[in-house]
């Protein structure tokens, strides 16, 4: 599936189908894709004028920036779709011997693995993505600092889904110690960039409602 291609809501009536994809991995790429393509809007904004000039050689290094991650965001959603596909297909292997339980545990543990690469290259995206609003909230338009905290809260999203799409995979695997290895690195991110979203977004609530 192409979500480029696709309409918003053509995307929305995939996702409410009983098709296995798209579904929640995609959807919080798409998130950081949109909290990207906000950021990218604030820094055009900002470009150009004489009241930012001191912010101008890094906001015209930020904007090719912010549209390449929103490329990126957009090619991890088909990428959660496609990982999604091998666990679907692993669900239905039979179990009926011993030997096809083996069988089905061992193409199981593969696919849960790959589902998880996605979400986590979200994850770590989302991160740097935020870093990145930051500085657009300090030293961007003024004008556009609630499409900053926008982009953020959109961020702040691709985070939290992306994360229960890691542990709900990891949930399923045999090896515990490789899936608490994978959780404890993606709630490190979750929680390194959740704080900044939250600090961050009431810092901005409380200049707008001055």
């Amino acid at each position: 599936m192409n979500i480029e291609n696709m309409t918003i809501g053509g995307f929305a009536k995939s996702l409410a189908s009983s098709a296995p994809v798209p579904g929640g991995g995609a959807t919080s790429s798409l998130a950081g894709a949109l909290g990207a393509s906000l950021g990218s809007m604030v820094a055009h904004l900002t470009a150009g004028k004489k009241k930012y000039a001191d912010f101008e050689e890094r906001v015209q290094e930020l904007i090719p920036e912010l549209e390449e991650i929103r490329e990126r965001f957009l090619r991890l959603s088909e990428e959660d779709e496609i990982n999604f596909l091998p666990l679907s297909k692993a669900y239905k292997l039979p179990r009926n011997t011993p030997e096809e339980k083996a069988q089905r545990e061992e193409v199981m543990e593969a696919a849960l693995k790959l589902a998880c690469e996605a979400p986590f290259k979200s994850l770590e995206l989302a991160l740097h993505t935020i870093e990145i609003l930051a500085e657009l909230k300090d030293r961007g338009s003024r004008l556009a600092v609630s499409d900053t905290g926008s982009g953020l809260k959109l961020m702040e999203a691709a985070l939290s889904a992306s994360l229960l799409n890691i542990f709900v995979n990891t949930n399923m695997m045999k090896n515990r110690e490789y899936a608490k290895g994978l959780n404890d690195r993606a709630l490190d991110i979750y929680r390194r960039g959740r704080e900044d979203c939250v600090r961050i977004y009431a810092e901005i609530v409380e200049e707008l409602s001055r």
